[in-house]
């Protein structure tokens, strides 16, 4: 094998855990080389808000904050239905949390700014610790830190098959060339919501009409440990399906503008501290009417789904039902339909249309004003217009519902999606892969969305804090392995 296509450690997949992997492993004195199939890195992190949860850390202790590992533990088992959380890996999350502190130390010492903590129930303390601008800045100062440390990036090259001698797994076949690893392969690849087979294997058919949040997101690392003998885990479990309104289309939203680098992003980090809160929670309600989803409560009062055509398809009232009905709509998207009193009763506390829980919350007025793209208000024919909804079917879907008015909210479109999958290999403690005994599969480990071994980590910020922090231990694992070469 030629020298220049053997390193000392293989990380496929440029997202937050990827990057976290290859930054840590080069730390550390290896050689890596970094796979990415898409033309840029990012993966999920780079589109989510980029909250990260944490305890005992620097920043709580500067407010007052007194926090511990076994708090934390118990109160992350409490954002998952009982049924869900049961089959979390006890021992494997306690383990994570206890090292967030220091991954969030490591992160700051690159240049990241964070703001908060926030609460967020049932965190018993303010936790929730906030990237600034948005996620896009862990991409942005990881990617530097690597490549000032001499690793190399290739962007465009899909991993097709990972190579084996004598049971360990010792590089990857990709698109183009093989290439090679001394001390180990890191899977990195993200979750699996926009793989329809893996869906409808694991969760069954009904769903697999539903798309994830990442279009990229297609279970690529998932699949090459199982080839490699792994064993996966809760592949039936997934964040959603829930209700997202469809992103700003043909403009960048507020937070995208937002430099994820340089002197403006250093800026804002030094600044956000001194900031106002009214314009904090401004910023926030501007995340919120572009990435969080309505409330359940809507429906619970009245409001209606109707589809591109004006019609009336399902009982809004029925999860996962609802989100399955609208997949199966023209456009796999739908409109909701408030009349004058549901108006009025959004609008104020406690009755939101969204939320980050006790940081802020948007009301009807947030979506007209901030998101006139999807939220338009006027008379039933005015709003059916400018949709093009039939107003004959709209009439029609509105009989027997005890809707009514002058004045009337349509939002939409929205759609349905899978915002994460808590599935993953089977992994230890130092990110080794295992197979169905529990036995490690030499050279393969797991981090992210990859390597939960069974983690539930529902509530904002445990997913990118797994990421990092999953990244930046498995690092350190490898660069303490003798090499094979």
């Amino acid at each position: 094998m030629a020298a220049h296509d053997t390193f000392d450690v293989l990380v496929i997949g440029g997202g937050g855990s990827g990057l976290a992997a290859a930054v840590s492993a080069a730390e550390n004195g290896c050689r890596v080389l970094l796979l990415e199939k898409q033309p840029q890195l990012g993966g999920t992190t780079g589109i989510a808000v980029g909250s990260f949860t944490a305890n005992r850390t620097a920043m709580q202790a500067a407010q007052g904050i007194d926090d511990s590992l076994e708090h934390h533990a118990e109160d992350a088992g409490g954002f998952a239905p009982v049924d869900i959380e049961a089959r979390n890996n006890a021992a494997l999350r306690q383990w994570f949390l206890s090292h967030t502190a220091e991954t969030l130390d490591w992160l700051r010492g690159m240049g990241l700014a964070f703001h908060g903590p926030s609460p967020e129930p049932p965190n018993r303390v303010p936790r929730m610790h906030n990237v600034v601008p948005n996620a896009k800045a862990y991409i942005a100062r990881l990617q530097s830190r690597f490549l000032r440390l001499g690793g190399e990036i290739r962007c465009g090259v899909s991993v097709e098959t990972l190579l084996k001698e004598d049971d360990r797994v010792t590089g990857v076949r990709t698109n183009d060339e093989d290439f090679h690893a001394r001390r180990g392969v890191v899977l990195a690849c993200g979750d699996y919501a926009n793989a329809r087979t893996l869906i409808a294997e694991h969760k069954g058919d009904r769903f697999s009409q539903i798309e994830g949040i990442n279009p990229h997101a297609t279970g690529d690392g998932h699949r090459l440990a199982q080839a490699a003998g792994a064993e996966l885990v809760n592949m039936d479990i997934t964040y959603g399906p829930e209700l997202r309104f469809t992103p700003p289309s043909g403009r960048m939203t507020f937070a995208q503008l937002l430099p994820a680098a340089g002197p403006i992003a250093w800026l804002m980090g030094r600044l956000l501290p001194l900031t106002p809160q009214f314009l904090v929670d401004a910023f926030i309600r501007r995340l919120l009417v572009t990435w969080q989803h309505p409330e359940n409560a809507l429906f619970d009062d009245g409001a209606i789904l109707l589809n591109g055509e004006g019609s009336r398809f399902c009982d809004e009232t029925r999860w996962p039902d609802r989100e399955i009905a609208i997949a199966a709509q023209p456009g796999k998207q739908a409109f909701i339909l408030l009349d004058q009193k549901l108006t009025s009763r959004y609008s104020a506390w406690p009755h939101f249309i969204s939320t980050a829980p006790k940081i802020a919350y948007a009301y009807v007025d947030d979506y007209l004003k901030l998101r006139p793209d999807i939220a338009i208000r006027g008379t039933l024919a005015e709003i059916t217009r400018r949709r093009h909804l039939p107003l004959e079917n709209v009439n029609q879907s509105l009989r027997d519902t005890g809707l009514g008015g002058e004045q009337w909210v349509l939002l939409g479109p929205c759609r349905a999606y899978f915002t994460t999958t808590e599935g993953g290999a089977a992994i230890d403690q130092s990110l080794r892969v295992l197979d169905e005994n529990g036995v490690p599969v030499p050279g393969l480990y797991a981090v992210g969305q990859n390597g939960l071994g069974g983690q539930i980590l529902w509530g904002h910020g445990l997913h990118i804090a797994w990421a990092l922090t999953s990244g930046r231990l498995v690092g350190k694992t490898l660069a303490r392995i003798k090499s094979t070469a």
